[in-house]
């Protein structure tokens, strides 16, 4: 099985506990990496049977615009779900980074698989 990847994609969505973090939107960062199998679309140098990582991403990025979970665990589940259903991939990872949110680090965040690899 193939792999596509978007990696630091930057989403603006409302998340976190805290009160002040329910009233701005931050930015996290996701990285994807899905199961493909581009053989089809490399046969015949087709969009149409391709998985198309610009559709993938439009989308992550419309939901995350639309939510506002307090856990980026709650998050990472969300996305994978959906990205599982609608784009029908069979396995990803998927990382979601939220940069500054602990001060001496670069970022902090999770890392989660879903599915069969294949």
């Amino acid at each position: 099985m193939d792999t596509v990847f978007i990696r630091e994609l930057a989403v603006d969505t409302v998340i976190g506990v805290y009160g002040w973090e329910r009233t701005v939107r931050q930015t996290l960062l996701l990285d994807l990496e899905m199961a493909w199998d581009n053989r089809p679309a490399a046969a015949g140098d087709e969009l149409a049977r391709a998985l198309d990582y610009a559709a993938v991403a439009e989308r992550i990025t419309r939901f995350a615009a639309g939510s506002e979970f307090q856990l980026i665990e709650t998050l990472a589940e969300q996305v994978a779900a959906l990205v599982r259903a609608e784009f029908a991939v069979p396995w990803l990872r998927l990382r979601v980074c939220k940069p500054g949110a602990v001060a001496a680090a670069r970022d902090v965040g999770v890392l989660i698989e879903r599915g069969e690899r294949g």
